[in-house]
């Protein structure tokens, strides 16, 4: 196991011995790929800043954050976190005690660590970092991802000096003097392909029609099964092709329901669990059947890619809806509520499919929300908190 695994809160207090006068920034959000990944984007743009830069995380030991923030190369220590359920259950007992336990964790690590700025993306383990901050006297951004603000981004914007946003929709949740439409943090590689060279990656022809279809991560079996039962009468059209992730956990079942089907439209779906490649899946694509993560929308903006926005409904106050709605009202994506897919899906991919010019509509639409620079801009806009609090701390 990576040494930063092994970490206890009380550590970072050590590394600070060896800091200097560098700015320290703590951030804080996890749980999905739509708060860690955007988080990572911002410490990996204040470390190109400011290579002098300490830079930590908190996180939860149970969720993707722990994997991902030590592959990124950050140091990340642990906070205990409580998902609210969204119905009575006996787990709403267990949320007290998780409560005062990850304060109490934060607590002990904004000391120890003494921050010059906190930086909160959102999820439950966000929430007890950014309250020890505002109890410790240290001031914290907030990034919020979605068109709805997350419930601690609303309760908490109150106190933050930034509160960053990346659809205008959420700036009317924030103080106007302290909210910033900045964008989405997402990766600078997923520009870098061409279309020849990432058809090549896949196994794609140059001369085909694709439609690559995603439901995150994770995937999403309300994807899959719509485009399986339509599959068939999709594949009628016979320049189509799939690029299709289905989730790992998904993948055994989707292939098992493929492979009952008509062979011969087999070499016509390049059927994966999980895809790594993401510049090369969107670059290759003519248009993008997948949810309305914040994280997805923003790739789709960054990159002008067309798609259609099936909103999971399961999620905390039906955001993906709002940013779905978001992405349509701009002319940069179509929105299908799950309820409908299946029996709009085939007309709504051969409709899009069917006309260049629209796709092409959409893909400047897209492009025209999209602010690549958003990681870079947060980033100065921390250096330059962490700079001011360092004056006034010497000051005083």
């Amino acid at each position: 196991m990576s040494e930063v695994l092994q970490r206890e809160p009380e550590v970072p207090a050590a590394v600070l011995a060896a800091a200097g006068e560098a700015p320290r920034v703590l951030l804080a959000g996890g749980g999905t790929g739509g708060h860690v990944y955007p988080a990572i984007a911002i410490a990996e743009a204040i470390r190109a800043q400011c290579p002098e830069a300490v830079i930590a995380f908190a996180g939860t030991r149970e969720r993707l954050e722990w994997r991902a923030v030590p592959a990124a190369g950050f140091p990340i220590y642990p906070i205990a976190a409580a998902a609210l359920p969204r119905r009575p259950s006996l787990r709403m007992l267990r949320v007290p005690g998780k409560l005062g336990q990850g304060l109490a964790e934060s607590l002990r690590l904004v000391r120890a660590f003494d921050p010059d700025v906190v930086v909160g993306t959102g999820g439950y383990v966000s929430a007890p970092v950014l309250v020890a901050a505002r109890l410790l006297g240290c001031p914290f951004v907030l990034q919020e991802q979605n068109a709805f603000p997350g419930l601690t981004n609303r309760l908490l914007g109150r106190w933050a000096a930034r509160v960053y946003v990346a659809f205008p929709e959420a700036q009317a949740y924030f103080p106007a003097g302290r909210c910033v439409l900045s964008g989405n943090p997402v990766r600078a590689s997923l520009r870098a392909v061409s279309r020849l060279e990432a058809r090549r990656r896949f196994g794609l022809p140059a001369e085909a029609q694709v439609l690559f279809v995603f439901g995150g991560s994770l995937g999403s079996m309300v994807l899959n099964d719509a485009l399986l039962q339509v599959l068939p009468t999709l594949l009628e059209e016979p320049r189509l092709h799939l690029l299709w992730q289905t989730g790992r956990a998904h993948y055994m079942a989707v292939r098992q329901r493929l492979d009952a089907m008509a062979k011969q439209l087999h070499h016509r779906i390049r059927l994966l669990p999980y895809i790594e490649d993401m510049a090369a899946a969107y670059a290759a694509a003519d248009l993008v059947l997948c949810r309305a993560g914040a994280l997805t929308c923003s790739e789709l903006m960054v990159t002008g890619t067309p798609a259609i926005l099936v909103p999971a409904t399961r999620v905390a106050a039906d955001h993906q809806t709002r940013n779905a709605e978001s992405m349509e009202r701009a002319g940069a994506a179509r929105h299908v509520p799950e309820a409908v897919l299946t029996e709009r899906l085939v007309q709504e991919v051969w409709t899009l499919l069917a006309d260049a010019e629209r796709r092409a509509a959409m893909s400047e639409a897209a492009r025209r929300m999209a602010r690549p620079e958003a990681a870079a801009q947060i980033a100065a806009d921390v250096l330059q908190l962490a700079t001011e609090r360092r004056k006034n701390r010497k000051t005083a």
